[in-house]
């Protein structure tokens, strides 16, 4: 059994009772909203994530190929714009072969890296750790086990400049368009105009077939993942939430330029949540919505990331036209 180098390992982990509380009270406030909710952020403990892993390999779910299309040809010509060795912040856990791919390329340029992901799932970032400690001897890795938002502040003097951050996958697309300006902001005022830099993918507008079949898989894998959150909520918090009595909808809102998936309530029933002393009432055909996944214009991407403190320097897209990594720069 390979076991983490704890020489080039250090985890810093955020309370996991505080994390229960946050769990918690976010699926009380949501259940019992109308409409009801549950946000997306809660999909990825260790089943949740395993899951989507095995999404992203999906035939349907385009993103990551195209994603993966990209920085395979440019990797190297984003590690040669630094003139100096750099560290790498990523929000998320570093399994991705993505993730692989830059970090390869910034070796190929320098002679060792920090890399530091931040990720909700505490086993998600040791699992990856383990796999990159492996594979890269002269790479150290500093993992959070945290909120975004409170991994940056965590990293924002600990990582020695210039940094790379990695925000990939267009998982900016989970924020209402209100929220994702303000929370760009967060990460530019964590960064340095002068050295550093943001890498970011966004999904771009398409088909609405296209988009409905990557988030509604012949497998059934994404509505497992989207099932999962109910199952999470019966194993955590005493709920007794029937799975066979929803199903998985993915469906592309044109309107507003999103997929969102919701849980349909297949009937009319009541769950019960015991650690909340909750009873939660369905009328049949009614949604928890689970997850928005917005899509981005071309034209449109400047605009916001200049809307959030950045300058758009570089920007990178797959030939298909599916996906744009967008290279940024803090303007302060």
């Amino acid at each position: 059994m390979t076991t983490l180098d704890t020489n080039r390992f250090t985890l810093i982990e955020t309370e996991v009772q505080c994390a229960l509380d946050n769990f918690a009270s976010d699926v009380s406030q949501g259940l019992l909203a109308t409409p009801k909710t549950l946000p997306c952020r809660h999909f990825y403990n260790q089943r949740g994530s395993e899951l989507f892993e095995t999404i992203c390999q999906l035939p349907e779910y385009y993103l990551t190929r195209a994603e993966t299309e990209i920085i395979t040809a440019h990797a190297t010509e984003i590690a040669s714009l630094f003139d100096e060795p750099v560290s790498l912040i990523e929000l998320g856990s570093g399994s991705a072969i993505k993730t692989q791919l830059i970090i390869e390329a910034l070796l190929a340029h320098q002679p060792n890296l920090l890399f530091a992901p931040i990720d909700i799932s505490q086993s998600a970032l040791e699992e990856s750790a383990l796999e990159l400690l492996a594979t890269y001897k002269n790479l150290e890795v500093l993992g959070v086990a945290a909120p975004y938002e409170v991994g940056l502040a965590h990293l924002q003097h600990e990582i020695p400049g210039p940094r790379l951050a990695l925000w990939l996958g267009s998982s900016v697309g989970n924020f209402q368009p209100d929220e994702a300006v303000p929370f760009l902001r967060e990460v530019a005022n964590t960064l340095s105009g002068e050295t550093d830099r943001l890498l970011i993918g966004m999904d771009l507008h398409k088909d609405r077939q296209v988009l409905e079949r990557a988030y509604d898989d012949a497998q059934g894998v994404t509505a497992a993942f989207n099932l999962n959150l109910l199952d999470r909520i019966n194993r955590e918090l005493g709920g007794d939430f029937d799975l066979s009595g929803f199903a998985h909808r993915a469906l592309y809102n044109e309107g507003r330029g999103r997929i969102e998936m919701h849980l349909l309530s297949l009937s009319a029933q009541t769950v019960k949540i015991d650690n909340l002393q909750l009873e939660i009432p369905f009328v049949e055909g009614e949604y928890i919505h689970t997850e928005n996944s917005h899509k981005y214009r071309i034209e449109n991407i400047p605009g916001l990331l200049e809307a959030a403190g950045f300058e758009l320097e570089k920007q990178f897209i797959d030939p298909q036209q599916h996906f744009s990594l967008n290279l940024a720069r803090p303007l302060r």
